[in-house]
């Protein structure tokens, strides 16, 4: 009797899903059919900046090469005529006053 050749489903199945699997996302400014990325649109340029004001890595945007760089240059550029922050607000919601400082002397 001939051996049964294993299928390509059986052999997924035994490997592990590691970081690198997956789709990657395609680049929404090319769907957009978006040439050029400019320094003033801001809404799109904080929409690929995080709440502290750093700019996104490829793999979080979806962008391609080429609108990543244009991205990082037109948010350099809008930074640098003041239209979006260097910095975003400094979150201190989560935050609580170190032991020995900040702490009522008198509250015993």
């Amino acid at each position: 009797m001939a051996k049964k050749k294993e299928t390509n489903s059986a052999r997924r199945k035994d490997k592990k899903a590691g970081a690198g699997t997956g789709r990657r996302k395609s680049c929404t400014c090319c769907k957009d059919k978006i040439v050029h990325i400019d320094y003033k649109d801001v809404p799109l340029l904080k929409r690929f900046t995080s709440e502290r004001g750093k700019i996104r890595s490829r793999g979080m945007t979806g962008l391609c090469r080429r609108h990543q760089t244009q991205l990082a240059e037109a948010v350099k550029r809008s930074r640098e005529l003041a239209l979006i922050p260097y910095a975003g607000e400094p979150a201190n919601e989560g935050t609580r006053p170190r032991r020995g400082r900040d702490r009522d002397r008198d509250s015993d």
